[in-house]
């Protein structure tokens, strides 16, 4: 029993993450430009790609348990402890 006028239809991509090789989009800026600066900008260049690397592999497996973790651990941040002792 649908009610005539009250039935919006959604385009997929509206609904879904926007991800970049399966890291949410800010993530995988956030990651990216670190391991920039310490690869070109520290010459490290060892460190840059392992930093890179093992920040890309996490952001992923977060995103594939849960799409929206950034903004999730940002709100988490931003809230204050009542119990804190």
């Amino acid at each position: 029993m649908a009610i005539t006028g009250l039935i919006v239809p959604l385009h997929r991509s509206l609904t879904t993450p926007i991800l970049m090789a399966g890291a949410p989009r800010t993530a995988a800026i956030s990651i990216g430009t670190l391991a920039a600066a310490l690869g070109l900008g520290l010459q490290l260049w060892i460190v840059g790609m392992a930093v890179w690397g093992i920040g890309h592999a996490a952001a992923v497996y977060a995103a594939r348990r849960d799409p929206a973790f950034v903004e999730v651990t940002i709100r988490h941040i931003r809230h204050k402890g009542y119990l804190a002792c």
